[in-house]
C-alpha cells in the first residue's frame, strides 16, 4: 500500500511560481504522475516521472513551464511551476503507477493505482 500526501499549493499571481511536493510512504519505487482538476472539468494529466527519474512526459499545456522531478531518497515527487497563468487554477493531484518499464497510456488516470487526496493551486490575474 502507498500513501500520497501534495503540499506548496497556494495563491499566486500570473507569472508567478509555485513548487509542489508529494511525499510517499509504503512501497514508493514507483513511476509518478500529475493530474489537475479544475472547476467544472474532467481531471487531466500534467506530468509523469520514471521510476529512476530518467525520462518524464509533459501535457502540451505544460511543457517548458512545468518540471517534474524525484528524489528516491527522500520518497518525494516534486512539479516545480513557472510562468503560472490563470488556467493553471486547479486541485493538483500525484498518483502512483505500479506497472514496472514504459506505460503507452501514462496520460490516462487508469494506469494510475494510488492517489493523493490533492493541493489547490489558485492563479489570479
Amino acid at each position: 500500500q502507498v500513501q500520497l500526501v501534495e503540499s506548496g499549493g497556494g495563491l499566486v499571481q500570473a507569472g508567478g511560481s509555485l513548487r509542489l511536493s508529494c511525499a510517499a510512504s509504503g512501497r514508493t519505487f514507483y513511476a509518478m504522475g500529475w493530474f489537475r482538476q479544475a472547476p467544472g472539468k474532467e481531471r487531466e494529466f500534467v506530468a509523469r516521472i520514471s521510476q529512476s527519474g530518467g525520462a518524464t512526459y509533459y501535457a502540451d499545456s505544460v511543457k517548458g513551464r512545468f518540471t517534474i522531478s524525484r528524489d528516491n531518497a527522500k520518497n518525494t515527487v516534486y512539479l516545480q511551476m513557472n510562468s503560472l497563468k490563470p488556467e493553471d487554477t486547479a486541485v493538483y493531484y500525484c498518483a502512483a503507477d505500479r506497472a514496472i518499464g514504459y506505460r503507452a497510456t501514462y496520460y490516462k488516470e487508469n494506469a494510475y493505482d494510488y492517489w493523493g487526496q490533492g493541493t489547490q493551486v489558485t492563479v489570479s490575474s
